[in-house]
């Protein structure tokens, strides 16, 4: 089941779920969602630079993106069919018994810009900034500015507290991330074959 506002409202104030900063709750707290601001950091690639992307070899991960910061005031624009990492300006804590999946506001999809290609879901246990996959759909350069609601995040109940949440005794590789963080699948069991 997904929480409402109410039961949202109560898991915060008792600490369960952590939402840092929440600086205006009445805005960012919905009837069933919390709306998530874009922070001032992103991931570019500049694909022109590597033939192609292999998960195998980190190099051709870090080697095509640039960190970039946008000055407060200043917007990030995110061209026709360009894609860019962002993330959340809030750091969110999901307890072992819900899950969290972020999706983005309508008011952003009516811009054509999605924020999450395929990691829309958050395991139990999981803590840190919300990588966002962004992308523009449509025909015309969309501007995102720092600060601005642009995701929201649901949460649900699970049957049972997770028996292993997201985090270091999995080897979870993002748990704890800080802004935008690129692919980390080379170091997959999986991949490194």
């Amino acid at each position: 089941m997904i929480l409402s506002d109410r039961d949202l409202k109560a898991r915060i104030e008792s600490g369960s779920i952590g939402i840092s900063p929440l600086d205006d709750p009445d805005l960012q707290i919905q009837p069933a969602s919390i709306d998530l601001r874009l922070s001032n950091h992103f991931v570019v690639y500049h694909l022109p630079q590597v033939a192609c992307i292999d998960p195998k070899d980190e190099n051709t991960v870090t080697g095509c993106t640039e960190s970039i910061v946008i000055d407060e005031g200043k917007a990030f624009v995110l061209h026709p069919g360009e894609f860019a990492l962002g993330s959340t300006l809030e750091r969110v804590r999901v307890p072992n018994d819900l899950v969290a999946r972020v999706e983005g506001r309508s008011s952003i999809g009516r811009l054509a810009v999605v924020v999450h290609a395929t990691a829309g879901f958050i395991d139990p246990g999981f803590e840190g900034d919300i990588t966002l996959e962004l992308a523009n759909l449509g025909s015309c350069a969309v501007k995102l500015y720092p600060g601005m609601r642009i995701s929201q995040v649901v949460f649900q109940t699970m049957t049972s507290p997770a028996e292993r949440p997201y985090g270091p005794a999995r080897g979870s590789k993002y748990q704890g991330q800080g802004g935008p963080v690129a692919s980390k699948m080379g170091r997959d069991p999986q991949v490194k074959l």
